[in-house]
């Protein structure tokens, strides 16, 4: 793992256009990702934005889909299975359904909406719609974060429950005073997990702007998907390699910072605090 890193980082520093130069340029790279990329800009806007729309729903998401499905209801198990079934489901095959399902004259999201009169919006055409469009997306497959909350809540003693409802503690006070703490590590696994993964998103970006053509008015162009144009299309590696560099410093730094926040609210078993 140290020696790509080690390479990516010397890279970064020069001029390698992935066939033959190499030439030491010092931090050239990085003055111009800086000063003179607006697209460099736009990029870590609409990933900024992205990330801090979709890790916090998510999480939510996955939350109470979780407390639902751990309801003892009869063909519980038929319920847990159709929700977890999406987060299986990946690839080119499920953007391209989606990309249908966006449709704005034919896309049945619209059309349901239309149902109860309500005019949907243009979602993948336009530049305002076109990353909650994403984000909607990936609110479907919430099955895979529901799985780990899931089983967390299976794992809480069902005293502390009968105990609060004796004292007349009603079904949110449990909730808010006994689920959500011990729940609590697995929520801050799944934020740190789900932001380093947020920042990364490529492939939907990529499939559903047609091979990476940025979206109307660059409102699809990720960080990585720039860096893939950067890095494949205008064969300026040197330059990729350097705003690998800056993502990486990115992420580090708020893994750090939610690291240093978790002892405020996160709880292990035994009374300690992360």
């Amino acid at each position: 793992m140290l020696g790509p890193m080690l390479f990516s980082f010397y890279g970064s520093l020069t001029n390698y256009n992935l066939t033959s130069k190499m030439d030491f340029i010092g931090f050239d790279n990085f003055t111009r990702m800086f000063t003179q990329d607006e697209l460099f800009w736009k990029s870590l806007y609409n990933t900024g934005y992205y990330v801090l729309f979709n890790v916090p729903l998510t999480a939510v998401g996955s939350v109470l889909l979780a407390v639902l499905l751990n309801q003892r209801v009869r063909g519980m198990s038929v319920f847990r299975t159709i929700f977890y079934l999406p987060a299986i489901l990946s690839g080119v095959a499920v953007y391209v359904l989606w990309m249908q399902m966006l449709s704005p004259t034919s896309g049945l999201i619209n059309t349901v909406l239309a149902w109860v009169g309500v005019e949907g919006p243009a979602w993948l055409f336009n530049p305002e719609w076109t990353k909650p469009a994403l984000i909607l997306m990936k609110l479907w497959s919430v099955g895979g974060a529901m799985l780990l909350y899931l089983a967390t809540l299976q794992n809480v003693p069902n005293q502390l429950y009968e105990s609060a409802e004796i004292d007349g503690a009603s079904a949110f006070k449990r909730f808010r005073h006994i689920t959500l703490p011990l729940i609590t590590p697995i929520i801050f696994y799944d934020v740190v997990t789900s932001t380093i993964g947020a920042f990364q998103i490529f492939q939907e970006a990529y499939v559903m702007t047609e091979s990476g053509t940025n979206g109307p008015a660059n409102s699809l162009l990720f960080y990585n998907l720039h860096m893939w144009n950067k890095a494949f299309v205008a064969f300026d590696m040197g330059y990729a390699m350097a705003m690998s560099m800056v993502l990486f410093v990115i992420v580090l730094g708020l893994t750090f910072v939610n690291l240093k926040l978790a002892p405020r609210w996160v709880h292990y078993g035994g009374g300690r605090n992360g």
